[in-house]
């Protein structure tokens, strides 16, 4: 799957991008855009960090990264949130499905 990632804003250790997340969603998918954000569907519960572990974890499939390269920089108890991924430029554009 690719995604353009033109919204991407560049850090010195890679991009932050904004998210729209849809928790308790029927499977777990990154991709689609909604006003501008990334639309990361997981099928976690927004309940004790169930939802921004499966957010972690899916930005982290997708983009071929370790989970620790993956990190919450905004939004950790709303929909809307901002990611940082280490190692990745905006010239990155391939998703893995």
């Amino acid at each position: 799957m690719t995604v353009d990632l033109a919204g991407a804003r560049s850090t010195p250790s890679g991009i932050r991008l904004d998210l729209r997340v849809i928790p308790r969603s029927p499977r777990t998918e990154v991709g689609g855009w909604r006003d501008g954000r990334l639309v990361v569907r997981v099928t976690a519960p927004p309940v004790d960090d169930a939802a921004n572990r499966a957010v972690i974890e899916a930005i982290a499939d997708a983009f071929g990264v370790a989970k620790r390269a993956v990190r919450i920089v905004a939004g950790t108890t709303s929909r809307n949130k901002s990611i940082e991924i280490d190692g990745v430029s905006r010239d990155h554009s391939i998703l893995r499905a």
